[in-house]
C-alpha cells in the first residue's frame, strides 16, 4: 500500500511540473492587442488579428491565443495600423515648450519631419543670437550648435513623437553667405555644401529649400542642384517648397524636377498645390508632369495637407527684395515712405518673378491673420485683413505694412487661395502622403495666446475620416499606406512605416466610424476624436484618447549617418 501511495505521489507531482512547464511555456508579451483589424501599411486587404509588442519592437502578428502580455487592449472593432508620418511639421519650437506634442499625437503622428527651407542648425554665433533674441511667446535656451545636436537635445529632454529633419537649403546660405541677393561663389558653396554633408552624416533626411521666402528666394537652380547633389552622396532627398505654387507653378514643378534628374536625389514637393483660383487650372498640369518624371525613373513624390487654405506670414504679400538683409533690414525698408509706395504698387502687379500672394488670395477677407507677437495686437487675431483695414482706415496695403512693422513679426496669416477638387485629385494620388506645415499645439497654455490654422489639430485625421468615410475617395487601405508606408519609403527609414516584426512598434489604434477633425478656422485650438491608443517605441502615449504623459520619442536618423558616402 505505501509503494502504491508513493507511486500515486510521483504521478500527481510530474503532472504538477509538466503543467507549470506549459504554463511556463506559453509566450507573454509587454503588450498585446486583441482582435484589432490589421491595417499594416502595405495596401493590401486588411485582416484581424493579434499583434504583440516587446520593449520597442512588434514581434509577432497573428492568432496568439496562446500567448499573455503584461497589459492586454481590446481591439475588437478597431483598426490598428502604423503610425503616421508629418512629412513637414513645423513642431521645430513648439516642442520645446511642450514635447507631448498633443495636436499631432492625438491623431495618430508618431514622427516629425521637421526642416523645410531652414532648420535648427547648423548655426553660427550669430545666428544662434539671432534665434535667440527673435523668439516670441515660447522662449528657450538654444544649447546647440549642429542640426543632430537639435535633434537630440529634444530627445533629452523628452518628446512624445518621434522626431527628425532635413538640414534647410536656407540654413547654410545663411551661415556662408548671410541674407544678401546674390550667387555664392565656388569657395562658398563648397562651404555650404560640406554644411550638407556633416547634417547628412549626423542624420538629417536630405536638403529642403522653400523658394518663395529670402534669402532661400535668392538661391538659383544651379546651386540648389549642388545642395541636393551632397545630400544624395547619403541617400538623402530634396525636398521643395517650390518657387512658385501659382501663376509660374508648372515651370516650379519643373525646376524641381530638374533639381532631381540633375543631382541624382529623391525628389518630394511640399504641400502640392495651385495658388489664386486664377491658376488652378494649372494643376492638372503639374501632375501630369510630375507622373512623366516618374515614368522616367526619378523618384518623386509630393505631401499635402487637407484644408484649402496656405498659412504663412504676412510679409509673404510683399516682393522679396523687402527682406534682402534679413527681418530687421526689411523693418527699416517698411518704414521709408518711398519705399512703401513702391512697395504698394508692386503687391497690386502680377508677376513671374514672385509669387504675389496679395493678388493671389483675390480679396481681403481671404487674408486671416492669426498669429501676432505683440500683446497689444494679439485681440485682432482671427480677423481678416479687410476688417482690421476697416478698423484702422487706412489702404490695406498699408494696413499690412503698419502692422507688421507695430508687431516686429512676419504676423501668420491664413491665405484662402486653393481648390478643394484639386486637393481632392492629389489624395487620390499613389504617390502623395501627408503633413501639417504647423507646428504641434496643446490646446492650454501659451498655445491659446494666437488663433493658428486648423491643420495643426487635424490635418491627418481627415484623411480616414473626410476623403475615406464620407468621401470614399480612397481605401482606407491605401490611406493608411500614404499616412505611413509612403512616407517611410521616401525618406529610406529603418523599421518604420509598416506593421511587420521586427519593426519599431510605432502603432496607432482607431475607431474608423468615429476618426475625425474637429478644428476649425474659428475654433481650430480643438482636438481630433476617434483615436484610441498610440504607442511610440513600445511606449504607450495615448491610452483611451488622452495622453499618458510619457515621452519615448527618439532622433530619427536618415541613411547617411548608418553608411559612408557613396563614391
Amino acid at each position: 500500500m505505501r509503494f502504491r501511495n508513493l507511486s500515486l505521489i510521483g504521478c500527481a507531482v510530474a503532472w504538477l511540473i509538466a503543467a507549470g512547464a506549459c504554463v511556463a511555456q506559453r509566450p507573454q508579451y509587454d503588450v498585446i492587442l486583441r482582435g484589432g483589424t490589421i491595417y499594416d501599411g502595405s495596401g493590401e486587404q486588411a485582416r484581424v488579428a493579434d499583434l504583440a509588442i516587446q520593449g520597442d519592437q512588434i514581434v509577432a502578428i497573428g492568432n496568439l491565443s496562446g500567448a499573455t502580455g503584461k497589459q492586454e487592449v481590446d481591439a475588437k472593432g478597431l483598426a490598428v495600423a502604423p503610425g503616421f508620418i508629418n512629412m513637414m511639421s513645423w513642431a521645430n519650437e513648439s516642442l520645446l515648450q511642450d514635447g507631448r506634442s498633443q495636436s499631432d499625437i492625438r491623431q495618430g503622428v508618431t514622427l516629425e519631419v521637421m526642416g523645410e527651407g531652414s532648420s535648427m542648425g547648423p548655426l553660427s554665433p550669430k545666428m544662434k543670437d539671432l534665434m535667440q533674441s527673435n523668439q516670441g511667446d515660447i522662449k528657450y535656451k538654444v544649447a546647440w550648435n549642429t542640426l543632430g545636436e537639435y535633434l537630440r537635445h529634444l530627445e533629452t529632454r523628452g518628446v512624445a513623437t518621434n522626431v527628425t529633419s532635413f538640414i534647410g537649403a536656407a540654413t547654410p546660405r545663411i551661415y556662408v553667405i548671410g541674407y544678401e541677393d546674390r550667387k555664392a561663389t565656388p569657395e562658398e558653396l563648397e562651404k555650404m555644401k560640406e554644411l550638407v554633408r556633416d547634417a547628412m552624416r549626423e542624420g538629417a533626411m536630405g536638403v529642403a529649400s522653400s523658394l518663395i521666402y529670402p534669402p532661400g528666394h535668392f538661391a538659383d537652380t544651379a546651386e540648389l542642384t549642388e545642395l541636393a547633389k551632397a545630400a544624395a552622396e547619403f541617400e538623402g532627398v530634396y525636398a521643395s517648397h517650390i518657387r512658385n505654387e501659382a501663376n509660374q507653378l508648372v515651370e516650379s514643378v519643373d525646376e524641381a524636377i530638374t533639381i532631381g534628374k540633375n543631382s541624382g536625389a529623391r525628389v518630394e514637393i511640399y504641400h502640392l498645390k495651385a495658388a489664386g483660383k486664377q491658376n488652378w487650372d494649372l494643376f492638372d498640369q503639374a501632375l501630369e508632369n510630375i507622373e512623366a518624371a516618374r515614368a522616367s525613373g526619378l523618384e518623386i513624390t509630393a505631401d499635402v495637407y487637407t484644408y484649402p487654405a496656405s498659412s504663412t506670414g504676412l510679409n509673404s504679400v510683399m516682393p522679396p527684395w523687402v527682406q534682402e538683409g534679413g527681418f530687421g533690414e526689411s523693418i527699416k525698408r517698411l518704414k521709408n515712405k518711398q519705399l512703401r509706395a513702391r512697395i504698394q504698387r508692386e503687391m497690386n502687379q502680377d508677376s513671374k518673378a514672385w509669387e504675389n500672394m496679395w493678388l493671389g488670395a483675390g480679396s481681403l477677407e481671404n487674408i486671416l491673420l492669426v498669429g501676432f507677437r505683440s500683446d497689444k495686437l494679439k485681440p485682432l487675431a482671427g480677423k481678416s485683413l479687410a476688417e482690421i483695414a476697416k478698423m484702422r482706415k487706412t489702404r490695406p496695403e498699408q494696413t499690412a505694412m503698419d502692422l507688421i512693422v507695430e508687431d516686429g513679426s512676419r504676423i501668420q496669416a491664413i491665405y484662402f487661395s486653393q481648390s478643394m477638387d484639386n486637393l481632392r485629385k492629389a489624395v487620390q494620388k499613389p504617390w502623395v502622403s501627408f503633413c501639417s506645415d504647423a507646428a504641434s499645439l496643446a490646446s492650454e497654455g501659451i498655445f491659446l495666446k494666437n488663433s493658428t490654422h486648423p491643420r495643426a489639430y487635424g490635418s491627418f485625421a481627415r484623411v480616414p475620416g473626410l476623403f475615406v468615410r464620407e468621401e470614399q475617395l480612397i481605401s482606407l487601405e491605401e490611406a493608411i499606406r500614404k499616412l505611413a508606408a509612403l512616407p517611410a519609403k521616401t525618406l529610406r527609414l529603418d523599421r518604420r512605416g509598416e506593421l511587420r516584426e521586427g519593426y519599431f512598434a510605432d502603432v496607432v489604434v482607431f475607431d474608423p466610424q468615429t476618426i475625425a477633425d474637429k478644428a476649425t478656422f474659428t475654433q481650430p485650438h480643438q482636438y481630433a476624436v476617434g483615436m484610441r491608443h498610440v504607442f511610440v517605441n513600445g511606449s504607450q502615449v495615448i491610452r483611451d484618447g488622452e495622453h499618458t504623459g510619457a515621452l519615448p520619442g527618439r532622433f530619427v536618423k536618415g541613411p547617411g549617418a548608418k553608411s559612408e558616402a557613396k563614391p
